[in-house]
């Protein structure tokens, strides 16, 4: 409630009682006055008096700042949860590459044939196998003896690797039916193979009870097993797999693509494997291999985190711009409605200050309001999701706090130029409309 000045009171006084006692200087000369209990009322009064146009007001600040905060909250719950997929796959895996000595000519594998044992003794880790493209040009395989590949056949363009049954081991396969081919099979060049999901679906085969055979360039291979998912080299997917002795007996070494040996271990041990692979497999020549050793998963996720950053303040400033808009033209329009009342206010006694005081005061408080409401609705979002997919709910606690925050600077800055407006306006000019 504005109270009037000293002077207005001494003429409203002096008239009721007939007196014509002059009031004292002090009173005289004394500004009317606006408590914050009056200005928190009158906002409140404000607001209240046009409920569903300030809560679509407030919409936009809930929606801004809730969706930012959801987003973040929801980045950094999918971010933990993939961090730990990547501890326990990428961060246990080494690659030993076979590079030979450069020369064209070198056709010799650099892993003798005790390598995988070598690797296998070596405190930290738990699988190692080598493994390779078989080295045919555009292998003709199919389900049926005989079949063409003139187009027609469905199982054209299936590339054919050869590995050893540890590095499948290695590799996390899932399996669909039937089993792995392992060292008995090994050991003897059985002519057995393993296909992938994808490479079985286009071969037509679907059943193992009935021993199904695929022909590759016409040479038959039992199908002993099919592998519905592969944590690691999943293009394998789309493959037929055979023993890397069957391969070296029919098809010779690699040349082209040279072999390749995939190490799991431990976690924490990768980079100590990494460096002691090359001297375990070949201490007279270690320089044939090249290792590819997992990033550091700290520096991975930092680099991530910063490009997610600058994604979410690119967010962040669209979504409060558009509370922003939403709340100063809100406010400008309730100017607009109630410049009789202004008008009012200033004949007795208010001062510009004190209606542009109400006018930011309702303007932040809405904004108040919305980044409340907009950051307990991001919360419960961050966690139905989390709960439904039974992750770790993650969300940083400055965004709790300062989204309210945030909500309120919104709604101060919105309310600017709508408050500058109303204190402007003339008394006169006001009544008379």
């Amino acid at each position: 409630m504005i109270r009037p000045s000293g002077a207005f009171r001494r003429r409203r006084k002096g008239s009721s009682t007939g007196g014509s006692a002059a009031a004292p200087e002090d009173q005289l000369n004394r500004p009317s006055t606006l408590s914050l209990n009056d200005l928190m009322t009158e906002a409140l009064a404000g607001i209240l008096q046009r409920p569903g146009r300030s809560f679509l007001t407030m919409l936009g600040t809930v929606l801004g700042l809730g969706g930012f905060i959801a987003v973040l909250g929801l980045t950094a719950t999918a971010g933990g949860h993939v961090s730990q997929r990547f501890d326990m796959l990428a961060a246990t895996e080494v690659t030993v590459r076979d590079v030979g000595t450069g020369d064209p000519l070198d056709t010799e594998i650099s892993f003798r044939e005790d390598a995988t044992a070598r690797v296998s003794a070596l405190n930290g880790v738990v699988h190692a196998g080598v493994w390779w493209t078989a080295p045919l040009r555009d292998p003709s395989i199919s389900s049926h003896p005989g079949q063409l590949d003139d187009g027609t056949n469905p199982g054209s363009g299936l590339p054919l690797y050869a590995a050893e049954p540890s590095a499948l081991a290695a590799m996390r396969p899932g399996l669909q039916s039937g089993r792995l081919y392992d060292s008995f099979h090994q050991s003897r060049k059985e002519r057995v193979a393993v296909l992938g999901r994808l490479a079985a679906d286009r071969l037509g085969i679907r059943r193992l009870d009935t021993q199904p055979a695929v022909f590759v360039n016409g040479s038959p291979y039992t199908v002993v097993g099919v592998i519905e998912s592969m944590a690691r080299e999943s293009e394998m997917l789309l493959s037929v797999i055979i023993p890397t002795s069957t391969a070296l007996q029919l098809y010779g070494p690699p040349v082209e693509a040279r072999a390749k040996m995939i190490i799991e271990t431990r976690v924490g041990a990768a980079g100590l494997i990494a460096s002691q692979a090359p001297i375990a497999l070949r201490p007279d020549a270690p320089t044939r291999f090249k290792v590819d050793a997992p990033a550091d998963p700290e520096l991975l996720r930092r680099e991530v985190s910063g490009d997610l950053d600058q994604l979410l303040l690119l967010l962040a400033l669209v979504s409060l711009l558009i509370g922003a808009v939403g709340i100063a033209n809100s406010t400008l329009v309730s100017v607009l409605e109630r410049t009789p009342e202004i008008g009012l206010r200033r004949s007795v006694g208010a001062r510009r200050g004190h209606v542009a005081a109400q006018f930011l005061t309702e303007s932040t408080t809405l904004g108040l309001l919305g980044g409340l409401l907009g950051t307990a609705a991001a919360v419960s979002v961050v966690l139905v999701v989390a709960v439904t997919n039974r992750w770790t709910a993650v969300l940083p606690s400055w965004t709790v706090f300062a989204g309210p925050i945030i909500g309120g600077l919104i709604g101060l800055l919105a309310g600017l130029y709508p408050a500058w407006r109303a204190a402007g306006i003339e008394p006169v000019q006001a009544l008379r409309r």
